[in-house]
C-alpha cells in the first residue's frame, strides 16, 4: 500500500466515525428508517451534483444494473438491518458487531471468493474485535430472543458489506474498471429506490414527523452529502487500488474516530478503554494489512485488485 492509501483508508474512517455525530441528532428526530432513506437518497443528489460538476460522461459501460445490485447489498440492506437491530440492541453491541465486517470478509472470502486466508490477518481481526470491545461502553438488552435477533441483524448486514466488497471487484474492477464517482452514484441510487418502500410505508402508518427541525436537516444533509456521496468515492476508489478486503479495515478505524467526535462535539466522556482499544485496533490493521503465511501452508493466488 502507498502513503496515499493510508491516508485514505484514515480519511474514510474519519468520514464515517462523524456519521454517528449526525445520526446520533438525525435518527431520534426524524426515526431510523426516515433517517436511512434521506441518508441515501442526500448521498445519490450530491453524486449527482458532482458528476454534473465535474462533468463526468455516464457511460457505465454495461455495469449501470450491477451498479444498482450493489447498492442494494452494500448499503440499502445494512441500512435497513441496523435500522431493525436499533429496535432491539444497545448502541454499543451494534457498533461492536459492525466492526465484524473484516472477519466477514475474511471467513466469505476464503470460502466463496478465494481470497487468500492468511494467519496474520485471522489473529488482526480477533485483535481488532477486543480492541472495539475495550473501546466501547455497552449496555444491556431487553432480552436473549431481542438480543440474538438484534445481533442477527447486525451480522447480515456486515456479511453484506463484504460480498459487496469482493462483489465489486468481480463485477467493475475486473470488468475493465468503472469511474468510482459512476460506482457510488448508481449504488445510492439502487439504495434509494430499495428503501423508498419502506419510507412510504412508515410515513404511512407511523405517527407524523416534526420536520421543521433546522438542526436536524443540517445533520441529515451533512450525513448524505459527506458522510455518504463523498465517502463512497472514497471507499470504492480504496477497493480497486488495495482490494476489498484490505479497504474493510476501515471498520476498525471507525469508534475511534466515533468516539473522539462524540467527545470534542458532543461532550461525551472517552471510556477507560480507549487508549488501550484504539492501540489494539492499529495492530489489528497492521495485522490485516500485512502479508503472512496462508493457513494450514495452503497459498492461493491473489485475486486481481489485491496487493
Amino acid at each position: 500500500m502507498k502513503s496515499g492509501d493510508y491516508c485514505r483508508l484514515l480519511l474514510l474512517a474519519a468520514i464515517w466515525g462523524g456519521s454517528f455525530l449526525f445520526m446520533r441528532v438525525a435518527a431520534p428526530a426524524f426515526g431510523a428508517i426516515n433517517t436511512a432513506f434521506l441518508r441515501v437518497l442526500f448521498g445519490f443528489v450530491g453524486l449527482v451534483v458532482i458528476l454534473a460538476v465535474l462533468r463526468t460522461p455516464r457511460d457505465y459501460q454495461h455495469k449501470f444494473g450491477r451498479s444498482l445490485l450493489l447498492g442494494v447489498i452494500n448499503s440499502g440492506l445494512p441500512f435497513l438491518m441496523y435500522c431493525l437491530a436499533a429496535r432491539w440492541l444497545p448502541a454499543g453491541y451494534s457498533a461492536i458487531l459492525n466492526a465484524t465486517t473484516p472477519l466477514m470478509g475474511v471467513v466469505l472470502g476464503g470460502l466463496f471468493f478465494n481470497e487468500t486466508v492468511t494467519l496474520k490477518k485471522a489473529l488482526g481481526v480477533l485483535t481488532g474485535l477486543f480492541g472495539i470491545t475495550l473501546l466501547t461502553t455497552t449496555g444491556s438488552a431487553e432480552s436473549v430472543p431481542q438480543l440474538l435477533a438484534g445481533v442477527i441483524a447486525c451480522l447480515v448486514a456486515t456479511g453484506c458489506y463484504a460480498v459487496a466488497g469482493f462483489l465489486t471487484r468481480r463485477w467493475i474492477s475486473e470488468r475493465g474498471g468503472l469511474d468510482p464517482k459512476l460506482v457510488a452514484t448508481g449504488s445510492q441510487l439502487g439504495a434509494t429506490l430499495f428503501l423508498l418502500p419502506f419510507f412510504l410505508y412508515t410515513s404511512a402508518t407511523e405517527a407524523p414527523v416534526t420536520w421543521a427541525q433546522p438542526l436536524v436537516w443540517l445533520c441529515v444533509l451533512a450525513v448524505g452529502f459527506i458522510c455518504t456521496a463523498w465517502a463512497y468515492i472514497l471507499y470504492f476508489r480504496l477497493i480497486a487500488d488495495i482490494g476489498p478486503l484490505r479497504s474493510m479495515t476501515v471498520t476498525f478505524l471507525i469508534p475511534p474516530f466515533g468516539i473522539l467526535w462524540g467527545y470534542l462535539l458532543l461532550n461525551e466522556t472517552l471510556s477507560e478503554g480507549f487508549f488501550a482499544g484504539g492501540i489494539l485496533i492499529c495492530v489489528a490493521v497492521w495485522l490485516v494489512l500485512s502479508p503472512g503465511k496462508s493457513v494450514a501452508g495452503k497459498t492461493k493466488t491473489p485475486a486481481p485488485g489485491t496487493r
